[in-house]
């Protein structure tokens, strides 16, 4: 899970990042108004191959682990994972320009990591210090960095050319893959726990999946949209171009 690029060559690789989401945008820029997902081809070929291998194992090891953990050791997990992903959230959250939410993700990642024993437990919700959701690829989204087309690859799911680039920067950035990244036995193990706790969360939403989508391929494309549009926007709906069309018009 760990992007095995050399630290020196961060700055130069964001910015590659940034230069890569911008041409993969002008390729879906004039698609867009016509079809929101201009590889749907691809990207339905792939989800096939994707959901191929959940059956096959993704999903039983989820469930094999649902049955198994009880319930209080997955909140710890959770929570372990979580408190770690503190540092890009607070992180974006400043690049952002949101310095309250930064704030509150470094007290949270303080107060979790010592009064919460390194995460096992999460006391900072209980003082009212919500979890934040930020990430690079939302960050890349406020710079003013387009989404890029469609992309569904299998294992790693939906996403845009910006969001993949984010969660690259992600990952690479993330602090228990820097600690483990000598050790790959146990790099690789804690990688495989935080796949299949990640999918194992996701076990209720297959059910709602089957009982509502009558396309599977496609209600999964619109739920994602729909809520990197929300996470980008902090749940505030953008403003339909139209709208800001007839606003300069009538000023």
């Amino acid at each position: 899970m760990k992007l095995n690029l050399p630290p020196s060559c961060c700055p130069a690789r964001s910015a590659l990042a940034l230069a890569w989401c911008a041409a993969l945008s002008v390729f879906s820029a004039s698609a867009r108004a016509e079809n929101t997902d201009p590889l749907e081809g691809f990207n339905r070929s792939m989800f096939a191959v994707h959901e191929g291998i959940d059956h096959a194992v993704m999903k039983p090891l989820a469930q094999g682990y649902d049955a198994a953990v009880p319930l209080p050791a997955k909140m710890s997990v959770g929570n372990f994972y979580s408190n770690l992903w503190e540092v890009s959230r607070s992180g974006n959250a400043f690049l952002q320009g949101k310095g309250s939410n930064g704030l509150t993700g470094l007290g949270r990642l303080l107060i979790n990591s010592t009064v919460g024993i390194f995460g096992l437990f999460d006391v900072a919700s209980e003082l009212g210090l919500e979890e934040g959701n930020e990430d690079f690829g939302q960050t890349l989204a406020v710079w003013g960095v387009p989404d890029g087309p469609y992309l569904f690859l299998p294992v790693l799911g939906p996403n845009n050319a910006r969001d993949l680039v984010g969660w690259g920067v992600d990952q690479y950035t993330y602090p228990l893959w820097q600690q483990v990244e000598d050790k790959p036995v146990l790099r690789n193990s804690l990688g495989v726990l935080s796949f299949v706790k990640t999918r194992a969360n996701l076990l209720p939403v297959d059910t709602v999946i089957d009982e509502a989508a009558l396309d599977r391929y496609a209600y999964i494309r619109s739920a994602y949209q729909q809520r990197r549009a929300a996470l980008i926007n902090d749940g505030v709906p953008p403003r339909p171009v139209e709208d800001d069309d007839d606003y300069n018009n009538n000023r």
